[in-house]
């Protein structure tokens, strides 16, 4: 069957393709939650360096929150971008809201004055010190006669 080339070549193909796709779990502006808040974690003898990408972000949309073990980074954005004519009136007017938020477990010996944290670049720094590991006591077996 012959297809106007503005379908290209397998138009059912690329109409039927993602039919079965959850659609209500697009992510805003085409990102794929992986690309989202991307982190490389790095270990020295001191501590933990964890370096979490947040381009087109800044220092205030950013919040770090420390509880129950859980370090829970969330970041929200608004932008609105409007552009007027010579005359003044709108010619165009775009809008996007948007949040993320990611978790670690650090475990219960953390406080918020042990985690030093930098925003600059779009990447957020967070230093985590090496904690002394305590050590499990071995079980104590008794003996089944």
């Amino acid at each position: 069957m012959y297809m106007p080339s503005i379908f290209g070549e397998n138009f059912m193909d690329d109409f039927f393709g993602d039919f079965d796709r959850d659609w209500h779990s697009k992510p805003a502006h085409n990102k794929q939650p992986a690309n989202l808040m991307r982190t490389d974690i790095k270990e020295n003898d001191k501590a933990y360096e964890m370096a979490v990408e947040l381009p087109g972000y800044k220092k205030e949309d950013v919040k770090l929150e420390l509880n129950d073990g859980y370090l829970k980074i969330s970041a929200v954005h608004n932008d609105n971008k409007e552009e007027k004519d010579n005359e003044g009136r709108v010619i165009r007017r775009e809008r996007y809201t948007g949040s993320m938020q990611r978790s670690f477990y650090v475990g219960d010996d953390f406080t918020p004055q042990d985690i030093e944290a930098k925003f600059e670049d779009g990447i957020l720094k967070i230093d985590l010190p090496k904690k002394e590991v305590k050590q499990i006591e071995t079980p104590k077996y008794i003996e089944i006669k």
